[in-house]
């Protein structure tokens, strides 16, 4: 994902209001935004915040093999990552051209200037020594990154502890903090970046760009210096010509806030220092504000507990007295004891209770089953009387009738068919000797 271009208003707002000396957050033209250091609850780990810009560095080592060209020295490597969580515009997994200049940059200030003493960090000549990993995370973008960039990795690798060793001939022993306590780095000096925008060509100099005003701005000036004011790098990108008064002015710029940002730096060590020594409240807990939203808050009522014993005498004295109470026990049953008159046992009526339901559910079937009987009986008998009933023939000529007694319907489907079946038998009878008299006519 591209970062999205200004518009031409915005751009012209933000060009308008350089030229008047204003800037957005209500800064002035040379004014640094805050600082904020906070550690990890272990050593070599630190956020720095820079405005709304913050970036976590984390130091790490290892026992690695030396150089062949330099057998004696240790091993300084810096990494500098850019994730899309800080801004939309950055890709994750491919190194852009800005990341690739941010870490060449870290890389002149900080290895190139030898603050760090690489020699010290050698344990057996040409055989083992430390390698210092130095991993840097952009975790929110509003401009200026290599600026907080440079005073993380700093700071971590201030507040740093390597682990002891210690060598016997060709063997090396790594003792754990329990065991000994770990040794800081040898730093010599703290070199810090302070960044400088320019604008119409080297007219407008604006100090700690934001990330608006990066968007807009024509060149940028970069100068690493220590508290000496010794200036370990610089570096101007934009393709901008500056002369050589703008440079002294932005190098005493430079000296003024490097100054301020180390003794910043050096404070907050301190204060680690004395309160991991002292056991209290560190690192990332410390810096977080206690905020406590507690629905079910009250308040501490002071309780007097001098006239307790008396308080309580009377009431008992105004309490009811307790009824009797038999103290000893009553034998029932050998191995069985009640105290007391308590309940009677009432296990025997639901037996007794359950036995009739039992016996009436059974009465009840037996009389289903036996009325079930009688209607099939009953059934059966009518049936076989209607079997032998005669079918009874007018003699008229003029209409034939047939009579035959009105049937009970009957509750069973058996016996409903064969009624059925005879009076269809008796029609076709009629029928038949209906015409044989019609035949004979």
């Amino acid at each position: 994902m591209k970062e999205t271009p200004l518009s031409n208003c915005e751009r012209r707002f933000l060009l308008r209001a350089i030229e008047e000396r204003k800037r957005l957050d209500g800064r002035q033209s040379y004014d640094y935004r805050n600082v904020r250091v906070s550690f990890g609850a272990d050593y070599g780990c630190c956020v720095v915040e820079l405005g709304r810009t913050r970036v976590l560095g984390q130091v790490s080592c290892e026992l690695v093999s030396p150089k062949l060209n330099r057998a004696t020295e240790g091993i300084l490597f810096f990494n500098l990552e850019l994730s899309p969580m800080a801004s939309p515009s950055f890709e994750p997994g491919r190194q852009s051209e800005l990341l690739v200049k941010l870490n060449r940059l870290l890389e002149r200030c900080l290895r190139n200037s030898k603050c760090i003493d690489t020699e010290s960090l050698c344990v057996v000549a040409g055989v083992k020594v430390w390698q210092i990993r130095v991993d840097l995370h952009l975790l929110n973008h509003d401009g200026n990154i290599i600026d907080a960039a440079s005073i993380a990795a700093i700071v971590a690798l201030c507040h740093f502890r390597r682990p002891d060793v210690s060598v016997q001939g060709e063997e090396v022993t790594l003792y754990t903090p329990e065991e000994r306590d770990p040794v800081p780095l040898s730093i010599h000096h703290m070199p810090i970046c302070v960044s400088f925008a320019f604008f119409q060509q080297g007219t407008y100099l604006l100090v700690d760009p934001s990330e608006r005003e990066e968007r807009v701005m024509d060149g940028l000036l970069v100068i690493a210096m220590n508290k000496h004011r010794e200036i370990c790098t610089i570096q101007s990108s934009g393709g901008i010509m500056l002369l050589k008064e703008q440079v002294l002015r932005c190098s005493k710029i430079t000296g003024v806030k490097v100054a301020e940002i180390t003794e910043l730096i050096q404070k907050a060590l301190e204060n680690d220092r004395k309160v991991r020594k002292e056991g209290g409240k560190f690192g990332f807990a410390e810096s977080i504000p206690n905020q406590k939203i507690s629905a079910f808050k009250m308040e501490r009522a002071p309780v007097d507990t001098d006239d307790v014993e008396e308080q309580a005498e009377e009431i008992i004295t105004k309490a009811d007295p307790p009824l009797d109470v038999f103290a000893e026990p009553i034998l029932r049953l050998p191995g069985t004891a009640q105290i007391g008159e308590g309940i009677e046992n009432s296990w025997g009526d639901l037996e007794e209770s359950e036995r009739e339901e039992e016996e009436e559910s059974n009465s009840d079937d037996v009389t289903a089953s036996e009325d079930q009987k009688m209607e099939v009986e009953e059934i059966n008998v009518v049936s076989e009387t209607k079997k032998d009933d005669p079918i009874v023939l007018s003699d008229s000529e003029e209409e034939g009738v047939v009579i035959l007694e009105p049937e009970k319907t009957s509750k069973k489907t058996r016996t409903h068919t064969n009624a059925k079946q005879e009076n269809s038998s008796s029609k076709k009878a009629f029928n038949k000797k209906r015409k044989k008299k019609r035949a004979t006519r």
